[in-house]
């Protein structure tokens, strides 16, 4: 689980606004997309709700920004005393977030579903959901992509925030 420390501090540094595309809601998507997978990926969980709040933290504007998923890695290492990961799982998590823009398929299993957790979530920017970007069997599941595709056109705002992170949108 994200400690509310560590969240503090991605909030604090965070320079977009929380509400926006890529703010809160959205990282709180990934995570529950991310939750969904993992039992059905066999990826390890932690590095997976990790990525969820540090994949977007770095960027400098809602639209076009390629580099982001490279500052939020090197942002990861950065953070890395907060972090209660081994030298294995703290390498994937910030593959998996410098990479995550690429469009890559390939991977280990935790990079590959730390991916399709966020490109689950792609509909809240009015794009669609292509299964040829998606890493997992599990995400391309035609029942798995159509709730995402619910959850993203209606910005749905996942009750974590409040209930595990303690902050009020």
């Amino acid at each position: 689980m994200v400690s509310k420390k560590l969240l503090n501090a991605i909030i604090k540094q965070y320079s977009l606004p929380l509400e926006g595309l890529h703010g809160l809601s959205h990282w709180a998507r990934v995570l529950e997309n991310g939750r969904l997978l993992a039992p059905l990926t066999g990826a390890r969980l932690e590095v997976v709700e990790l990525f969820a709040v540090f994949h977007d933290a770095r960027r400098r504007n809602e639209s076009t920004d390629y580099r982001h998923g490279h500052r939020a890695a090197d942002y990861v290492r950065a953070q890395r005393h907060l972090l209660d990961l081994n030298e294995r799982d703290f390498d994937l998590l910030v593959m998996a977030c410098a990479y995550h823009v690429d469009g890559g398929t390939i991977g280990d299993v935790t990079v590959q579903t730390c991916w399709d957790a966020d490109r689950l979530d792609i509909c809240r920017v009015g794009l669609q959901i292509n299964p040829k970007y998606l890493c997992t069997e599990a995400a391309r599941e035609e029942t798995f992509m159509r709730e995402a595709v619910v959850r993203g056109v209606n910005r749905y705002v996942p009750e974590l925030i409040k209930s595990e992170w303690g902050v009020e949108l």
